[in-house]
């Protein structure tokens, strides 16, 4: 059995069968039992593979949740930017012989990608919409229009909550995969010595191998 090439779940069926097998199976528990793995050995092994299928599947359960929140953060980002673009246009347009507009609204040059630059790009307009009623009553021509700057501030602090929500998830997500490598380190380390002491046991039946997942050439 090479541990590296089979997935983590596949392992923890292998694992599974084996530590079930080797007790229903007389003649290899009586084996395998000569050489210290009784049933008490064999509990040990099962309590260790018992702790590590809950950190896999609380592992899983933190992924799912990760995306699930990215998802969201995502989603939020794209309809707050949806609404911000065309502003921008009208405002760049609005705006093209004001200088000082320009920059207070920080509509100078490109838009930012990196998301941090993107919100800070985005807040400053906003804001100084919320802010200066001259410049939004020259924005009334092209409808962009209070109640619009009121939504995008909302629509702002929503982003901004929701992004802080998948960082919390990825956290957790990244402790949990942590604690299942360590957990699949314990028993990989104990199957191990489980097998090399299996095939020595078994030497003189190498079919019952298979009955531990353990599979070997006819």
């Amino acid at each position: 059995m090479t541990l590296t090439s089979k997935s983590e779940a596949q392992i923890l069926e292998n694992y599974r069968v084996a530590l079930g097998n080797v007790e229903i199976q007389p003649e290899v528990a009586l084996q395998m039992a000569d050489f210290g793995y009784d049933t008490t050995k064999i509990e040990e092994g099962k309590a260790l593979l018992s702790a590590t299928r809950q950190s896999f599947d609380f592992n899983k359960q933190e992924n799912q949740e990760t995306i699930a929140a990215r998802a969201i953060f995502d989603a939020k980002l794209n309809a707050l930017y949806a609404i911000y673009a065309p502003h921008r246009k009208r405002a760049k347009v609005i705006f093209k012989n004001d200088d000082v507009a320009l920059k207070a609204l920080a509509l100078k040059g490109m838009m930012p990608q990196a998301y941090i630059q993107k919100m800070e790009t985005m807040k400053t307009f906003y804001n100084v919409l919320n802010s200066n009623s001259a410049m939004l009553d020259k924005l009334l021509i092209f409808k962009v229009l209070p109640a619009d700057v009121t939504t995008a501030l909302t629509m702002l602090a929503e982003t901004e909550a929701t992004r802080s929500a998948y960082l919390i998830e990825t956290g957790e997500s990244q402790d949990a995969t942590k604690a299942k490598d360590k957990s699949f380190e314990i028993i990989d380390s104990w199957m191990r010595e489980f097998v090399a002491v299996a095939k020595i046991a078994l030497e003189d039946n190498p079919q019952l191998l298979e009955s531990l997942a353990l599979f070997v050439r006819s």
